[in-house]
């Protein structure tokens, strides 16, 4: 199975120390961000978890302790956009950012990092053009580092809408220009360029639309065949293998005006108080009302050989 640690906030960024204890006491709690007296545990054991899966707009935090995630598989996405701190107001600088990538590379293998540039959004600051030059800078500078990037165009959920109302999702045909030039960079740097849940039509101007975590680029990742999986996304045009995620909603704080995993600042800041780097829940702890249930754990790996990178 598949651990991920980066769909509901950064834990490599905020919460590096919580996550290296978890991973010595050998389990996590997790509860349902729904339900919250439903509580998940998961055992952290490379024997059933098959890849620890990253995705981070700061990796520095756990640089110096990458020897410690050596016993499992890893896959890291790093997220690395042109914005400033008007719109990600505590991001590192990019600059950072882009050293610890090539870092992760050289530890991990360029197959166990790829490169995010989302959310793709149009404002005063952001034109179509201005995309254009900022991804073609980034990729000269990150080329034989990874071989994947995914893109994605700007979701406007309910607390978008609220916390950046100046941000614009761009047009179908300020898409179509994006995706023409993204795929042509993309090529010259022998990255691939996939998108994110975006429309198929997308396929036809250069972007692989089978999605950003798929079996395949799991597999690539972690030098590892799988058996087939369930897609277990809610969304119907995923095809990616996400796993369980071992984070919490309004936690993350990058504070980033698009986020969709942060419903104001005031929660955010509300549940960072309630932290415990100790405690086996990344927020709090344990509750008198709480129900535990173990998780039904088993390895994917298929026991085939393993995936070769030379055919």
């Amino acid at each position: 199975m598949i651990i991920n640690t980066g769909m509901r906030t950064d834990i490599p960024a905020f919460y590096s120390s919580w996550l290296l204890n978890r991973i010595k006491e050998g389990f996590v709690y997790v509860r349902n961000p729904y339900y919250r007296h439903q509580v998940k545990k998961y055992v952290l054991n490379p024997e059933v978890v098959d890849c620890l899966a990253f995705c981070t707009k700061n990796p520095h935090p756990l640089i110096s302790h990458l020897s410690e995630l050596d016993k499992y598989r890893n896959f890291w996405f790093v997220t690395i956009t042109p914005y400033g701190k008007n719109i990600e107001p505590n991001v590192p600088d990019k600059k950072q950012v882009i050293n610890d990538f090539k870092l992760l590379s050289k530890h991990f293998g360029k197959n166990a990092v790829a490169l995010r540039y989302d959310p793709i959004f149009i404002n005063q600051e952001f034109d179509v053009n201005r995309h254009i030059k900022c991804f073609e800078k980034l990729l000269d500078e990150l080329k034989g580092y990874t071989e994947d990037c995914t893109i994605s165009f700007l979701d406007r959920y309910e607390c978008v809408k609220r916390n950046a109302p100046d941000l614009k999702t761009p047009t179908i045909e300020e898409q179509v220009l994006i995706a023409k030039a993204f795929s042509k960079i993309g090529e010259r740097n022998n990255i691939t360029i996939h998108s994110c849940c975006e429309k198929e039509f997308l396929k036809n101007y250069g972007l692989d639309i089978t999605g950003c975590m798929t079996k395949n680029i799991v597999e690539k990742a972690i030098g590892e065949k799988l058996n087939e999986q369930k897609n277990n996304s809610k969304r119907s045009m995923c095809n990616c293998l996400m796993g369980n995620d071992i984070g919490a909603y309004n936690t993350c704080m990058h504070l980033c005006k698009y986020c969709y995993a942060n419903s104001n600042k005031r929660l955010v800041n509300e549940n960072v108080k309630k932290h415990n780097p100790n405690s086996p829940f990344l927020i709090g702890e344990l509750e008198a009302e709480d129900k535990i249930t173990v998780a039904n754990q088993k390895s994917w790996i298929s026991g085939d050989n393993q995936v070769s990178f030379f055919n």
